[in-house]
């Protein structure tokens, strides 16, 4: 597993505006930004957005990497950065690597199911085409407690 660095916070804070957005329309509060170290810019910012979407996809990561890409008017993301507050699925993960992302920074670790660190490790299988630098850990305990408290109301 990895550890955090300097730059995180900065756009980890946008990231986690996103994810309580998403809490308060009802989603998961998972959020997400891709940026362009090069310059600074936020390409795409977006929370969790299944429920309202009817969409099993619709992961703050898929949103951002979709957004990211139309701005960009490519299909590669190349250079740029993924900040997420929870570790990607396999499918997130998946689609990072496809995007050829250059790093994804995420908060809270996702033993259950997350495709990074935990369960598929995508970007270890001899059949991933590009693997990002990750950071996990960013922010940790400030992703779990926003995802624990979410979860805790609903039951």
């Amino acid at each position: 597993m990895s550890a955090s660095n300097d730059t995180a916070p900065d756009f980890m804070a946008l990231a986690f505006r996103e994810a309580e957005s998403a809490a308060a329309r009802g989603e998961v509060p998972v959020g997400a930004v891709i940026v362009d170290p090069a310059t600074g810019d936020v390409l795409a910012a977006a929370g969790n957005q299944t429920e309202a979407a009817c969409d099993p996809t619709a992961h703050a990561e898929m949103l951002v990497i979709r957004a990211a890409a139309a701005r960009v008017g490519a299909p590669r993301l190349a250079g740029c950065d993924l900040y997420v507050t929870l570790e990607p699925c396999a499918m997130c993960a998946a689609a990072a690597s496809l995007a050829r992302l250059r790093r994804v920074v995420y908060g809270a670790y996702d033993p259950k199911g997350g495709g990074v660190d935990h369960g598929a490790r995508v970007f270890a299988q001899a059949t991933c085409h590009h693997r990002p630098e990750v950071v996990g850990g960013v922010n940790a305990s400030r992703a779990e407690s926003l995802l624990k408290s979410f979860f805790a109301a609903r039951r």
